[in-house]
């Protein structure tokens, strides 16, 4: 097989369902290859783009790490913004084999479905499910702003990149951090990261970004306001809506003390119901909330773009029901779709496979790609 179709198979995987449909539109094309091809080239690919990713990844670590890391005194006047999800996905292998083994059997299968939100702390060493961390960085030099007919102002993000690990939590910060430097962190005016308080991001912010402003996804919040408030009274809804939405409009408005009077009032019976402390969840991202102070600077506030992007870049391949992974092959998948999803497909899988060669892509080939 040419190295240009190495690369148009690799690429259909992609944009396919599964390897089987994969097989069916490269055959349309007059690409005569089945699925377990179609499999061992996007693995081999794969592996070659994720191994550029990690050497990058380890080289701007061992610059931060030795204070070499110089960046202008004069700030582009933007801002980036750095955003970051989590999805369970299905694997096959053992938590405990995870690092200490490799399968020569790449592939999806078919198998029943596990719990879709699950933290990977908590896993038992044979629990299957792993949790597939997205991040992904854009500008506001890269935004397109309208206003629609009914005087609302839209906006239209124009380049963004990401990132997809499923693993150790040290390789995707690295990586992470990799891809903010390549995006321009430390020469825009300020960096935002927006995600939903997890405890590793907050780590990952005070390591990697500790000048960047970090803001709890409003909507996430909210989200959690609303569990909460269903499980203290009893899934009245009568009572535990309006409940909500006094507390979300409060926290909208930065009136923090007065929601969390409000929270804390509540009856020791009312408390009892749920072991969810939403009070101690506020005072953990007293710092991340300040969302009347935010909107009225024109930050984000809302994770919608990195959410959106999980399902239509990892769930929307590797979670259709019935899929069961090996960690290697999913792993390299993803590693392919957040490529393509950059517009990164020529700079960096194109180049990595050539360049594994030694040799330079013909601009014809380019292009049929």
């Amino acid at each position: 097989m040419t190295l240009g179709a190495t690369l148009k198979v690799a690429k259909e995987a992609c944009k396919a369902d599964s390897y089987e449909d994969a097989q069916n539109r490269l055959n349309e094309l007059g690409i005569i290859v089945n699925d377990d091809t179609i499999r061992a080239v996007t693995n081999t690919v794969g592996k070659l783009v994720l191994e550029n990713e990690k050497i990058e990844a380890e080289r701007a670590y061992s610059l931060l790490n030795t204070g070499k890391l110089f960046f202008p005194k004069e700030k582009r006047p933007h801002i980036l913004y750095l955003q970051v999800a989590g999805s369970m996905v299905h694997t096959r292998k053992e938590r405990k084999a995870e690092d200490n083994s490799q399968s020569n059997n790449n592939g999806e299968a078919t198998d029943s479905k596990g719990p879709e939100k699950s933290s990977p702390d908590r896993l038992s060493n044979k629990d299957p499910w792993r949790e597939d961390k997205l991040g992904m960085a854009f500008s506001t030099d890269n935004i397109f702003w309208w206003t629609d007919k009914h005087g609302v102002k839209r906006h239209r993000i124009m380049k963004k990149d990401f990132v997809s690990y499923i693993g150790e939590l040290s390789e995707f910060h690295k990586l992470m951090f990799s891809m903010s430097l390549r995006n321009g962190y430390g020469v825009y005016e300020k960096t935002i990261l927006l995600s939903d308080g997890a405890t590793w991001i907050r780590e990952m912010k005070d390591v990697f970004f500790c000048d960047a402003q970090q803001i709890l996804d409003y909507w996430h919040l909210c989200e959690n306001v609303l569990n909460f408030a269903k499980a203290v009274f009893a899934l009245d809804e009568k009572v535990y809506k309006p409940w909500t939405d006094d507390v979300c409009a409060l926290l909208k408005k930065s009136k923090t003390t007065e929601a969390l009077a409000k929270i804390k009032s509540l009856s020791k019976k009312q408390l009892s119901r749920t072991t969810h402390n939403l009070a101690q969840y506020i005072e953990n991202n007293i710092d991340n909330i300040d969302y009347d102070a935010y909107l009225t600077k024109g930050y984000f506030i809302g994770s919608g773009d990195i959410e959106s992007s999980n399902r239509s870049l990892v769930q929307r391949r590797v979670k259709l029901p019935g899929m069961r992974w090996n960690l290697d092959s999913i792993q390299n998948i993803v590693t392919l779709m957040t490529k393509l999803k950059s517009n990164r497909w020529e700079s960096d899988v194109v180049a990595a496979v050539y360049q594994h060669y030694g040799l330079t892509p013909d601009r014809k080939v380019l292009q049929t790609l």
